[in-house]
């Protein structure tokens, strides 16, 4: 450094911390199938607004060349009140896996997500094995409530995306007083509102096709790279086994 500080860094694994690497980031192949998008919403209401909204959206995904995953969260059970091998859970993990981008909906309940949307992210691993089903995935984010414009419900899923290590995208969506917004064959009507929606799903695709393919390299960290080869040389150097 020019003012002759000390520019040293005696902490760092060099091998562990090689230059960016701008052929990942910018030469990349595109991938020619479909964005994969699962969406996930939080009601089982008979008439769920939420559920509405997310077809609504799907159908979006569609128009922009999207492949879609509904999933339906009746019969999902709680939260470590079942085994990981139960059907629901099941097609909730293997769906996670194939998506390259997620949509969660939500109603705001007493300030809140749900707890049926909660329940669907908690029985979402952080890590499986070597596999890792939400990491450097895109998420979009919507809800509905009942009463006037809220987005508790968004803020907090945008935490809990940050926490599954999700790219997160900027816009979101929430539409107040839902009961108002959908017809009678629960179609959204025209409105600034359905035009949010719009945006966002017109976002998400552009975020997918931009990230999918480098995902991989976005999220490796320096910290993991280290641990890893922290456990590699402890087994390469163990005595016996």
């Amino acid at each position: 450094m020019a003012d002759g500080r000390d520019d040293t860094l005696p902490n760092l694994v060099a091998d562990l911390l090689p230059p960016i690497d701008r052929n990942r980031l910018f030469e990349v192949t595109p991938s020619e199938h479909p964005p994969r998008v699962l969406l996930l919403y939080g009601s089982v209401r008979a008439r769920s607004y939420s559920r509405l909204l997310t077809f609504e959206a799907e159908r979006l995904l569609c128009r922009f060349g999207a492949e879609t995953r509904v999933f339906d969260p009746s019969g999902l059970p709680l939260p470590d009140d079942a085994d990981t091998s139960h059907p629901k859970v099941q097609e909730l993990r293997d769906l996670c896996a194939w998506s390259e981008a997620q949509v969660w909906c939500s109603p705001e309940r007493h300030g809140a997500m749900t707890g049926i949307m909660k329940a669907q992210i908690d029985w979402i691993p952080l890590s499986l094995g070597a596999v890792r089903p939400t990491q450097g995935k895109v998420l979009a984010l919507m809800q509905v409530s009942g009463g006037s414009q809220s987005f508790n419900a968004v803020n907090q899923m945008r935490v809990l995306g940050r926490w599954m290590r999700m790219v997160t995208i900027p816009n979101q969506s929430s539409v107040p007083k839902a009961f108002l917004e959908f017809d009678e064959a629960g179609r959204m009507k025209p409105s600034a509102l359905y035009d949010r929606v719009v945006d966002v799903m017109e976002e998400l695709t552009k975020f997918t096709l931009l990230l999918r393919d480098r995902a991989g390299y976005l999220v490796d960290r320096y910290s993991e790279r280290k641990e890893s080869a922290a456990e590699l040389s402890k087994r390469v150097n163990q005595r016996s086994i």
